[in-house]
């Protein structure tokens, strides 16, 4: 049922540990899994020092055939994926910046460049619609409390995550964020990573229809009746 993930980076956050997790979870499997990364929350004061660390870590990205040792991420499931992708490119080109990508590696294929695209308009439809390509929106924000509404600001609630030193925002982006899957600081995936049979994978909003969590160590137990029984033999 989809998810819209944001990553939030505030003033607190370690911008290297960012980075690293916005990418690897934006771009793995070319951005074609639920919980990818498509939307980076930054709070104004880090916003470029991070987009130039999101830009740098995904130029040097080698996309390829998936055999290749050397090859990062491969191509995109379908010609009607590609044609998404070169959809969402055009409309940023014209509404926003491409930071990095937008284009086709050489030599034919179901392939996409990892792209960063920001200065979109506030609530634009790549800010809000699942793509399920290589494509990573960085929305500029004033103030975590901004950050917060934008991250919330979409029908879905799959993933989310947040990169902070800051206990009170930690503490408040797991009071308030929206989402059924969350991570704090997570340098190995900034929206992805549930591990089956130890983190339940639960859906919020449109991105599930009963909030039930499934893969956790209670999953199959959520779905059957309780019964109490008293049995006197003698």
């Amino acid at each position: 049922m989809g998810g819209k993930n944001p990553a939030i980076v505030t003033a607190e956050a370690d911008l290297d540990a960012a980075a690293e997790g916005i990418v690897a979870s934006a771009f793995g499997f070319s951005g074609q899994k639920c919980s990818a990364c498509s939307r980076v929350i930054v709070v104004d004061g880090v916003h470029d020092e991070l987009l130039e660390r999101l830009r740098a870590r995904s130029a040097a990205l080698v996309v390829g055939d998936p055999a290749d040792g050397d090859a990062y991420t491969g191509p995109v499931i379908d010609e009607r994926a590609l044609e998404r992708f070169r959809e969402a490119v055009a409309e940023a080109e014209r509404e926003g910046t491409v930071v990095v990508g937008g284009g086709r590696p050489d030599g034919g294929g179901l392939y996409a460049e990892p792209t960063i695209v920001t200065d979109l308009p506030p609530g634009h439809r790549l800010t809000r619609e699942e793509l399920f390509v290589p494509f990573v929106t960085v929305t500029r924000v004033a103030s975590f409390g901004e950050a917060m509404a934008e991250a919330n600001a979409i029908d879905y609630g799959l993933t989310a995550g947040i990169f902070s030193r800051d206990d009170h925002e930690v503490a408040r982006f797991l009071d308030e964020i929206e989402a059924g899957v969350v991570y704090v600081n997570r340098r190995a995936g900034a929206t992805t990573g549930a591990w089956p049979g130890i983190q339940s994978f639960c859906g919020w909003k449109s991105s599930g229809s009963t909030n039930k969590g499934g893969l956790g160590p209670y999953y199959v137990q959520q779905f059957m009746r309780e019964q109490s029984r008293t049995i006197v033999t003698a």
